[in-house]
């Protein structure tokens, strides 16, 4: 990911654009001319109203419209994650629900899946609506709350799924994520209640005892080093378990952040049959290896690890090959004293919502694994099904809602995490040459970045 040219950044122009730092609403048009939607043939997008009025070659300009030069660039439907943490309400030092959603909307995000591990956890109607009103306040991406399966995450009973699925916030996703639910009784009875509301359990798949006091992926490296290992198994036997309770019970499961190859194996296995599993895998994942951990770095400390080389090329091949639907950014952002520890007491997490389609397309597009429009499907379109989210992930069409990024592929820049939007500064990206750049984020037709920089309302 390392390149000796650097490609010209290309900045969007804009006859009548706000700037960055002055409040801007939505115009009353917006024309994008000459982008190419899903990488494909050049076309102009005009958005009206919030919603796309039209696409097609050389489009007019309404009277009065804003146009875009979007020429060079892919436009896709604004990006949906399914699977993040913001830390707000109980660990406003990590991360907010403000910074997390302007972080979100740099990455190209119109929409992100708030986990449950808050303080309280959000596993009541009251906390998953709290969290959905101060997404509205914010306003930079659709906020979707993830209600937890067990009372305060503790794993001993469900909790008040019905009510949050009813409530306000209309919750189907959820998860325990951060752990697992490992009684399969808890785990049945979980995956049979969702059903009546069309829900998903969304697993964290890591057997405790199999884990206890580990530090790393269990293998050479580990034993080399000296660290407690976390074995491949410990992933793969709850995933093996949870599949055959989805099909024995006919319910939707998730498998959250996959990262070895047996548990590549045995999703596919469970689709050959049927049965209705997903699964995510998490941009990190698709990249680093443990080979990382060696420097001792607690910003390569993550759950799930980070695994071997040959893990990191199965995830690759089952995101090329459908076996893992989406990508998520598990996105765990920490204070720095969190993570500036001996290695055995630092918090497991990465930042990752503003590097993700940078990773995505340098380890899948670059490499010809995924063309443009397989990554409007796996960071947009099937974490919108997956999440039940109406109005996102939608086609690039006459009459959708304008929720569209435009991503320009071209430059390689220097990650530098104290530039990002997120309060989180533990990502292991930092130094790393990474291509392209995000020009414009739109939000329901209004725009919520451009080239790169948050547009204050």
């Amino acid at each position: 990911m390392t390149a000796e040219t650097t490609a010209p950044q290309a900045p969007v122009s804009r006859a009548s654009a706000s700037p960055a730092d002055e409040p801007a609403g939505p115009a009353t048009a917006l024309l994008l001319r000459g982008g190419r939607p899903y990488g494909e043939d050049v076309q102009d997008v005009l958005v009206v109203g919030g919603r796309i009025e039209a696409v097609g070659p050389d489009l007019e300009a309404p009277e009065g419209a804003e146009v875009i030069d979007a020429g060079g660039c892919i436009v896709l439907p604004g990006l949906v994650d399914l699977h993040t943490h913001l830390r707000e309400p109980g660990g406003e030092e990590a991360e907010t629900v403000e910074t997390g959603t302007r972080a979100a909307a740099r990455g190209g995000y119109t929409a992100v899946h708030a986990m449950a591990n808050t303080t309280p956890v959000a596993d009541t109607a009251g906390v998953v609506e709290q969290v959905a009103r101060r997404g509205e306040s914010a306003g930079w991406c659709t906020v979707r709350p993830v209600g937890a399966v067990t009372v305060g995450l503790g794993g001993e009973r469900l909790a008040e799924l019905d009510a949050m699925a009813n409530s306000r916030a209309r919750v189907r996703v959820f998860s325990d994520d951060g752990k697992c639910v490992h009684d399969p009784v808890l785990m049945r009875r979980a995956l049979e209640y969702v059903k009546s509301f069309d829900g998903v359990i969304a697993q964290h798949a890591q057997d405790p005892r199999l884990t206890e006091g580990a530090q790393m992926h269990e293998g050479v490296v580990s034993a080399e080093l000296g660290l407690a290992g976390w074995p491949a198994v410990a992933e793969e036997s709850i995933i093996a378990r949870d599949v055959l309770l989805a099909q024995h019970v006919g319910s939707r499961l998730h498998v959250c952040h996959l990262s070895t190859a047996g548990s590549v194996d045995i999703v596919r296995w469970a689709k050959e049959r049927g049965i209705a599993v997903t699964a995510e895998v998490t941009p990190h994942h698709l990249l680093l290896t443990d080979e990382n951990v060696r420097q001792f770095d607690a910003v390569f400390k993550v759950n799930p690890p980070l695994r071997t080389a040959e893990d990191v090329e199965a995830v690759r091949a089952g995101l090329a090959d459908g076996t893992i639907d989406i990508v998520a950014t598990d996105h765990a952002p920490h204070p720095a004293d969190s993570k500036d520890r001996e290695w055995d007491q630092a918090a497991m997490g990465m930042t990752g919502l503003e590097t993700a389609l940078s990773l995505v397309q340098s380890t899948m597009v670059d490499e010809g694994r995924l063309t443009w429009r397989d990554v409007a499907r796996v960071m947009s379109e099937k974490p919108a099904e997956i999440g039940r989210d109406e109005d996102q992930g939608r086609p690039l069409a006459v009459g959708e809602p304008a929720n569209l990024l435009v991503w320009d592929p071209r430059p390689v820049r220097v990650t530098d995490p104290a530039e990002h939007a997120s309060l989180g500064r533990n990502s292991p990206f930092a130094g790393l040459e990474l291509p392209g750049a995000n020009r414009l984020t739109l939000l329901g037709g209004r725009p919520t970045v451009r080239d790169g920089a948050v547009v204050e309302r």
